[in-house]
C-alpha cells in the first residue's frame, strides 16, 4: 500500500485578494495530482510553539504525488503569484502507512 503525501504548510496573508487569485490558480493542479484540502485555514489554538495565523493540509494519493505538484509548471506559476503577499513555510511529507 502506498502512504499517502501531504502539503502542511503556514501563512501569514498580506494581500488577501491577491491571495484569492492564488488559490484559484492553485484549483487545476491540485485536482490534476489528486490534492485534496483537509485544512483550509480556519480556527486554531497555538499551544506550543510559534505558528502563523493560517494552516493548510493537502492530502494526496502519494508522496511522489504530491511532490510532482509541487514541481508542476501549473503550480509554480500559482506561487509565483503567492510569493510577493504571503509569508509562507511549507513542508511535503509521506504520510505514515504502519
Amino acid at each position: 500500500m502506498t502512504a499517502k503525501g501531504y502539503w502542511i504548510g503556514h501563512n501569514v496573508v498580506r494581500d488577501a485578494e491577491t491571495y484569492d487569485t492564488y488559490r484559484a490558480a492553485n484549483a487545476a493542479p491540485l485536482a490534476e495530482f489528486g490534492g485534496k484540502f483537509l485544512v483550509r485555514g480556519g480556527t486554531q489554538e497555538n499551544p506550543e510553539g510559534d505558528w502563523s495565523p493560517r494552516t493548510v493540509v493537502i492530502e494526496f494519493p502519494s508522496y511522489q504525488q504530491a511532490l510532482d505538484c509541487y514541481n508542476s509548471p501549473a503550480y509554480q506559476a500559482a506561487k509565483g503569484i503567492r510569493t510577493p503577499v504571503a509569508d509562507t513555510n511549507m513542508i511535503i511529507v509521506e504520510g505514515y502507512s504502519g
